[in-house]
């Protein structure tokens, strides 16, 4: 049917095929940066009560001593500290991420040494997460830990699970810094060892997790 419409439109002499027209561009918008009387305003404390209700794992991130910055061949201790914001980012490449506040004393450390260990806590090392949160202390004082295999950050003793990673990226987030890590190696609890509830943290307090 439509082949015959197409013929009597042709013996008619109608067209059967718009002619192309010139459409004029629209003006290109102004770019320019959000000021800072259109940012919504959030009060901060509300923010942290809301996005406390998302409940998630802890770990400590570490890495290895490096020769410090103009003191010769003195090598800084291990460094370490206690994150929650962390996740799995790429499985091809095997990308990590985690996030660390850009005012942290212990991240330029991380940042010179070049590679960390993600230290994913079990259930009952709460006490162990609270040495790593605090700041000026020797975090690593009776603290066991080995050498991780490719990168030599700290891995801590009973955790279920580790990640060996090298800094692949830094990108800024705001007040933080979003670190990207390519894994390494990694490994968790033995199969033949009994399993390791996770370290959950919720609306500022510990907690584990029951089936």
């Amino acid at each position: 049917m439509a082949a015959t419409a197409v013929r009597y439109l042709r013996s008619v002499g109608a067209a059967t095929v718009a002619e192309p027209r010139a459409v004029e561009a629209l003006p290109r918008p102004e770019l320019r940066a959000v000021g800072a009387d259109e940012r919504l305003p959030l009060d901060p404390d509300e923010f942290r009560r809301v996005l406390g209700n998302f409940a998630s794992g802890v770990t400590v991130i570490t890495s290895p001593g490096t020769p410090e910055s103009g003191r010769g061949p003195e090598v800084e201790p291990p460094a370490g500290f206690a994150c929650q914001s962390f996740a799995s980012l790429s499985l091809n490449p095997p990308l990590v991420v985690f996030m660390v506040a850009r005012t942290s004393t212990t991240w330029p450390r991380i940042a010179r040494a070049g590679v960390f260990c993600v230290n994913v806590l079990g259930a009952r090392q709460g006490e162990l997460c609270r040495g790593f949160a605090r700041s000026g202390t020797d975090k690593f004082a009776g603290v066991e830990y080995d050498a991780a295999p490719v990168t030599g950050s700290p891995r801590l003793a009973g955790v279920p699970a580790w990640i060996d990673c090298t800094i692949q990226t830094v990108h800024t987030g705001g007040d933080h810094l979003i670190v990207v890590g390519r894994v390494e190696a990694l490994s968790a609890t033995a199969p033949d060892a009994p399993e390791s509830p996770p370290l959950l943290f919720h609306r500022g307090t510990f907690g584990g997790f029951s089936g």
